[in-house]
């Protein structure tokens, strides 16, 4: 496996709205896609397009949002996650836990309707990771 393409950057924030208003009016984002909850993740996303990869904006969804403890450190909000492409998520998944890296939980379907993984913070640096499968009509 090697790295895939950036496919976007995840941003925790208590207002999908308050962000949007600043992605738009401070740094002119012009394609800004309509908010969608997905209860099993437990967030409320909105995906803003930059010329070459998207923000992701989330926000709780319910009491049990994993994104609530991650807001009750940072209250502003902030940086999240960083997530790149993978051909095969089941494959990424073995060869991220074959090399010693913890993966947080199985294989679920993630914002852009693929099957996505986490791989921890502790072992990418600081920095929690998400890979995403690639859908397999979109080709870069």
């Amino acid at each position: 496996m090697s790295i895939g393409r950036l496919n976007h950057i995840g941003v925790a924030t208590p207002s999908i709205e308050k962000s949007v208003e600043m992605y738009v009016n401070l740094l002119g984002a012009t394609k800004v896609h309509e908010p969608f909850d997905l209860p099993p993740q437990g967030v409320r996303v909105c995906f803003v397009d930059t010329p070459n990869s998207q923000i992701e904006l989330i926000e709780p969804l319910g009491e049990n949002s994993p994104i609530l403890k991650y807001l009750e450190k940072n209250p502003q909000g902030g940086q999240h996650h960083v997530c790149f492409e993978v051909p095969d998520i089941h494959a990424a998944k073995a060869e991220m836990e074959a090399k010693g890296a913890k993966v947080l939980g199985e294989p679920r379907i993630g914002a852009h309707g693929t099957p996505v993984i986490f791989v921890h913070p502790k072992d990418m640096g600081g920095v929690l990771v998400e890979l995403m499968e690639v859908p397999k009509e979109v080709s870069h």
